[in-house]
């Protein structure tokens, strides 16, 4: 494996992560869906992934990174997140928004930039969408959580984090005031894995379980 990774294989180191993160492992199809790019092109580059021993693949169970994949997938994430915190907090630009720009901007920045940036914007912890920001060791310090869809009917929660960070999704949410930081209450759970019905800055709002599964909270 050449010392400098190629920007596509960051990309799908970063991906691969994020699903990890999210479900435990990240399927062919998801990263065929995220990554817009055929399933052969997938395929092959899974395939050197491993060959690297970047990742693991075990057929039907999906993709995870190896530990030398994760320092790597570590080291896109932080640079991101520390992008992410420049452009929302420092620049002003909307924090729904921040995520496609620090996209473009990740594998271009040193490792010696990430760190004059994380000084000038004081050592935040966190990105805009609540999500940590590793250290430049490659350590990454989770708050524990729950996800919305693990509260019972009338608990409450302050949201810490959302973890997709699509630039939709995330304009949805900022519109029906799930942010984090917020107060988020569990006003009903529809059975038969129906809608769960939450309030908000005073208003109720019905999400799909899929939806209230990207929003983790800290129960109070």
């Amino acid at each position: 494996m050449p010392s400098k990774v190629s920007d596509v294989i960051e990309e799908y180191l970063e991906v691969i992560y994020r699903l990890q993160e999210q479900r435990g492992s990240a399927k062919t199809s998801d990263l065929v869906r995220i990554l817009s790019v055929a399933p052969g092109t997938v395929t092959n580059t899974i395939e050197r992934l491993e060959k690297n021993l970047l990742i693991t693949h075990a057929p039907y169970k999906g993709v995870q990174l190896t530990e030398k994949g994760f320092k790597i997938a570590m080291g896109v994430i932080r640079k991101h997140r520390l992008l992410e915190c420049l452009l929302a907090d420092f620049l002003g630009i909307e924090w729904y928004e921040a995520h496609d720009a620090a996209c473009q901007l990740e594998h271009w920045i040193s490792e010696e930039i990430a760190e004059k940036i994380e000084a000038a914007l004081g050592y935040p912890k966190t990105c805009p969408h609540g999500n940590p920001i590793p250290t430049e060791r490659g350590e990454i310090f989770e708050e524990e959580t729950q996800s919305l869809i693990e509260l019972n009917i009338g608990d409450g929660g302050i949201i810490t984090k959302i973890t997709d960070e699509g630039s939709p999704l995330l304009q949805y949410f900022s519109r029906i005031g799930i942010k984090p930081k917020k107060r988020i209450d569990v006003i009903d759970k529809a059975p038969f894995n129906g809608p769960v019905t939450i309030k908000v800055d005073g208003r109720s709002q019905a999400l799909s379980r899929d939806l209230a599964s990207l929003v983790r909270v800290r129960k109070i």
